[in-house]
């Protein structure tokens, strides 16, 4: 029972991945039909990420009264009502009322999952926890090219809704698996810590600007990696879409490989590990080389690299704080890095209009250094915070 509920977290979290990259690949026809601006994507997906950080915020109150379980459900069947509305929308403002349940879903169950895993299962559990996402976000714009080859986006909808509904009435179905971890989180007993309270605590601040950076610099990568080989390697349109899956495959084999390693070496060495793989990746995006096949190479590595950042972090953070304080921070961690996605790539476009998109590498490793440095912080402040604790135990043991 313990590995099926495994697998079950596991389809849970692909079916998570599998709308993050539909509306980006569907967009270029999608905005046609619809007669907006090809700009109006970002009203979508703004409404989409104010969901996401809202639902996040909430997710440990919601875990709290109705436990995981529920929230999983509930969160995969928001996902269909808004992947199947997209199908079938005829106007604009339909799109931007369905973003609303769509962002909602996302964030209950993209930060409910993580304290599960961070909680009850190991490292190496929630890379591959991880890995399922990117396999999700990698598959679904395949099944939207498909179905533009037919000639309609709503068919890619459609398809993807489907296989929602169907993750979605498995894990409906399969609801008892979970009784294996009576009281999960021990939510029902404990207080909520809330917003201000987990503010209140030694190296979260920290934690929440690192990992802000971090999913700054790993969205701006994914967003423009298609423009960087047209901008800077001079490619086609058509021959630089082709190369915008490279950093989600680089991020999922990360994970995959990391899975392997992540219980030896432990959450900090591998997050040093990745900073210093991804580094090698941007210096050689920064390399004076004409040709796109050392640009290729380093959206690869840098992918890599990035694969066991995110896992690692979150999965850390029950350590660093307690379980009883890791749902309602992974919940503020989620809302940070939804933000950092949301605003920081808009931000990059406006300067790259400016100054050029060859200094993308430039800009994606001034967020990265912000991550290590802040992210290494915190682990000594909470080291230092243990330690504390450790004595002050002693003390009234000895008392």
């Amino acid at each position: 029972m313990y590995g099926f509920l495994l697998a079950l977290i596991y389809l849970a979290f692909f079916s998570l991945g599998l709308p993050d990259s539909l509306l980006g690949a569907g967009w270029p026809a999608m905005h046609l039909e619809f007669d907006v601006p090809v700009s109006y994507m970002g009203i979508i997906s703004m409404v989409i990420s104010g969901g996401t950080v809202v639902s996040s915020l909430l997710s440990d109150r919601l875990t709290g009264k109705f436990g995981t379980k529920w929230v999983t459900v509930v969160s995969v069947f928001l996902t269909v009502v808004a992947l199947l509305g997209f199908s079938f929308a005829t106007k604009y403002w339909i799109l931007i009322l369905l973003a609303v349940p769509y962002g909602l879903g996302a964030g209950a169950v993209d930060a409910a999952l993580n304290n599960y895993i961070a909680l009850h299962y190991k490292a190496r559990h929630m890379n591959w926890l991880h890995c399922f996402w990117g396999l999700g976000a990698i598959v679904s714009p395949f099944m939207m090219g498909y179905a533009l080859k037919g000639g309609s986006w709503n068919g890619g909808y459609r398809v993807v809704g489907y296989i929602q509904l169907g993750i979605a009435l498995l894990l409906l179905v399969t609801l008892p698996a979970w009784k294996i971890h009576k009281d999960p989180e021990g939510e029902a007993s404990r207080p909520h810590l809330g917003l201000w309270g987990a503010l209140k605590l030694r190296g979260v601040l920290p934690l929440l600007i690192g990992f802000f950076a971090y999913c700054a610099a790993e969205a701006t990568t994914m967003y423009w990696a298609s423009t960087y080989f047209s901008e800077v390697k001079h490619l086609t349109a058509e021959q630089a879409a082709n190369f915008a899956s490279l950093f989600y495959i680089g991020i999922t084999a990360g994970r995959f490989v990391s899975g392997f390693l992540a219980d030896k070496l432990g959450d900090r060495k591998m997050i040093l590990i990745g900073t210093g793989i991804l580094t090698c990746g941007i210096i050689l995006m920064m390399l004076p080389i004409p040709s796109y096949s050392a640009a290729i190479a380093a959206f690869l590595v840098i992918g890599f690299g990035c694969g066991p950042i995110y896992p690692c972090i979150i999965h850390s953070t029950p350590d660093h704080f307690g379980a009883e304080n890791s749902g309602a921070i992974i919940g503020i961690q989620m809302a940070s890095a939804y933000i950092g996605a949301t605003f920081v790539p808009p931000l990059f476009g406006l300067l790259a209009n400016l100054i050029g998109f060859s200094a993308m590498p430039f800009f994606l490793l001034g967020f990265f250094v912000l991550m290590i440095v802040l992210t290494e912080l915190t682990f000594r402040l909470t080291q230092k915070n243990r330690e504390r604790k450790e004595k002050t135990e002693e003390k009234s043991s000895d008392g």
